[in-house]
């Protein structure tokens, strides 16, 4: 079977520190992962990555049209069943970080380093795409 496709936002802001990228956590395990969801009808891919960023993270910004990226996993939906989704991943310059958004009492949201960030994500192809970015 062909993989599920997902949409992921990488937020991205930079600071005196240098760049940060946000994480949050998962609603089922609370594992930190990229804002991502499934596509929307009439939303490009690009668009739905940047409407998971705000649902998820309440994060508005400059979403880049192109993918930057892909990663792969596999999804446990709500009936235990496993499925490989592909995930691209798409830059967010994030330009506000907002107070109040949709999924604030269901999720955490944390900036981190690309190096600590790759540390922190469980999927593979997801820590090497964080990696290449710390290096960069």
């Amino acid at each position: 079977m062909a993989p599920r496709r997902q949409f992921a936002a990488l937020p991205v802001a930079h600071g005196d520190s240098g760049p940060r990228v946000l994480l949050v956590t998962s609603r089922g395990t609370g594992r930190w992962v990229l804002p991502k969801g499934w596509p929307k009808k009439r939303l490009s891919g690009a668009e739905t990555a940047a409407l998971e960023a705000f649902e998820e993270a309440g994060l508005v910004g400059d979403i880049a049209p192109d993918a930057m990226g892909v990663f792969r996993y596999r999804k446990r939906l709500p009936d235990g069943a496993l499925v490989k989704c592909e995930v691209d991943v798409f830059a967010l310059r994030v330009a506000e970080v907002l107070d109040d958004w949709p999924e604030r009492t269901q999720r955490r949201r944390q900036w981190f380093t690309f190096a600590e960030a790759a540390a922190l994500v469980e999927e593979e192809d997801l820590a090497a795409l964080l990696l290449r970015l710390a290096a960069a």
